[in-house]
């Protein structure tokens, strides 16, 4: 009743929702009774950190032996347990700044599955008030998303796509277009012992490879099942290799053109410096403006957990 009419409940619970993780901690370690706060539309601080996707105040749980009754505690309003409210999606529900629709499916699978593993069989396949298990609560709710991820993903796989088929094209064209020409009488290229041009014929054979790589790549994602579950992986994937590979080859492209206009001025030092110069350009827009992407793909992929199983027992 103190805590009650203290507010105390209320502070703690703002606090999860706020995920003020400092005094959630301290609070809940002084009195663990204070685990099970709540209001009507949850069961307990856990139930609250799942919904507003507080993933530091989450991973307490992995510190405690209780976590099957944490699982299976309802709210008394809709009668959501843990892996329901893991299936919401809310206004409220904080992501910061994951770019992209279907980067943002992906970590809301992410969260639904971490939830779902310490969770009892009969957790997972229980009912909430609406007769809907926790699975067929997160399909409803993340309808829309799921429209938008594959929107996003194939808008932008489409301007991918005509990007890479450009730089095949242009590569391809290079390759039989050599400076300075071929030998008439044996049909070798003049600068064929020539250093810069073995930088400029290997950068042409890596950018029509890695083109070619990532318009295939596009071309599997564009063709692709755009199912739940492929959000969390297989599409990610596919993302990252035609993405890295697109990127990859235009920078080849730009040491090919940088390297041929080298062979063909030489001599003339004063050209050197200028081409260094506007070669990098591209180069330095390419990793201001399409590289955060590439890595924030890949964190949210390969990268660690956000969730820290090995969190070891707090009280």
């Amino acid at each position: 009743q103190q805590r009650k009419t203290g507010g105390v409940n209320e502070a703690i619970l703002r606090a999860v929702k706020e995920g003020t993780f400092e005094f959630v901690f301290d609070i809940v370690k002084a009195d663990p009774q204070l685990i099970w706060c709540h209001d009507e539309t949850s069961s307990s601080i856990f139930s609250v950190a799942v919904q507003y996707r507080r993933a530091k105040i989450f991973s307490l749980i992995y510190g405690l032996d209780m976590k099957n009754s944490l699982a299976s505690g309802r709210d008394s309003y809709n009668g959501n347990n843990l892996v329901h409210m893991a299936g919401m999606f809310v206004d409220s529900t904080l992501h910061g700044n994951i770019p992209g629709a279907a980067l943002l499916m992906q970590r809301e699978l992410q969260w639904f599955k971490e939830v779902e593993s310490i969770a009892p069989a009969k957790v997972r396949l229980s009912l909430n008030k609406e007769g809907l298990t926790p699975r067929q609560l997160f399909t409803k709710n993340h309808k829309d998303m799921m429209r938008e991820g594959e929107k996003w993903m194939k808008d932008t796989v489409s301007t991918c796509m005509v990007v890479g088929t450009l730089v095949v094209t242009i590569m391809f064209t290079v390759a039989f277009t050599v400076p300075g020409g071929n030998d008439q009488s044996k049909g070798f290229p003049i600068f064929i012992n020539d250093k810069l041009f073995m930088v400029f014929i290997a950068s042409v054979a890596l950018s029509l490879f890695s083109s070619s790589t990532s318009v295939l790549t596009f071309l599997g994602i564009f063709t692709s099942c755009y199912a739940e579950e492929a959000f969390l992986k297989s599409l990610p994937k596919k993302l990252i290799i035609g993405f890295s590979t697109l990127l990859f080859s235009i920078v080849a492209m730009i040491t090919a053109f940088s390297a041929a206009l080298l062979l063909m001025l030489r001599g003339q030092s004063w050209i050197l410096l200028p081409v260094i110069f506007l070669a990098s350009i591209p180069v330095i827009l390419i990793a201001l403006m399409q590289l955060p992407l590439l890595v924030a793909m890949a964190h949210s992929t390969y990268g660690p957990s956000i969730f820290d199983r090995k969190m070891k027992r707090w009280f």
